[in-house]
């Protein structure tokens, strides 16, 4: 199953004044990158943790329904299903009720009838789900260990600019620390 961002989240789960004051930062002239810095520190710590921090809409890809009706996404925590569709062999989708899948947020997976779907008509990405990711709209919303692992990142990367190597490429100690809670753990 593949997976890629539809619509990135609209906010950063840290404000860029908020940032300036974490790195003690009193002028304007670095707020571009700044906020670039941000926005690479979300997509580290999203990436490390498998998680959405901040709600965005992202679309899995699979060939057919699996037969045990579940699907484990690698990526949480599930918020909602938006949309879902199957293709069917003339490659028209056909819209399916989102009110069929029952949703484990806490698993992130997504349950349903397999025998009351349509099947999908191509061999390949015969079927797109369109899904809900993240803690929520507002940076409130995402814990606080996962919002210090990228002020973590943001400190690091500012401080370490224009190093490059190995100075500037390694995380900081406690990054890993910060993500392990929220990780999906596989059994």
């Amino acid at each position: 199953m593949s997976a890629f961002l539809l619509t990135p989240p609209a906010s950063e789960p840290l404000m860029l004044d908020e940032a300036k004051q974490f790195l003690r930062v009193e002028h304007d002239d670095d707020n571009a990158l700044i906020a670039s810095l941000i926005v690479a520190a979300r997509t580290q710590v999203e990436t490390a943790a498998r998680c959405a921090l901040v709600a965005q809409t992202w679309r899995f890809v699979c060939d057919a329904w699996p037969v045990e009706g579940r699907i484990v996404l690698k990526r949480g925590p599930l918020f909602s299903v938006a949309a879902a569709r199957v293709f069917d062999g003339e490659n028209e989708s056909v819209a399916i009720d989102v009110d069929q899948f029952v949703i484990d947020r806490a698993s992130a997976v997504i349950a349903f009838p397999p025998w009351a779907l349509p099947h999908p008509g191509r061999r390949a990405a015969g079927i797109e789900i369109d899904v809900v990711l993240g803690f929520g709209e507002a940076a409130a919303q995402v814990p606080e260990p996962l919002r210090q692992a990228v002020r973590l990142l943001l400190t690091h990367w500012y401080e370490n600019r224009g190093l490059g190597g190995e100075t500037g490429g390694n995380v900081p100690a406690g990054f890993g620390a910060l993500l392990a809670h929220y990780r999906p753990v596989s059994l």
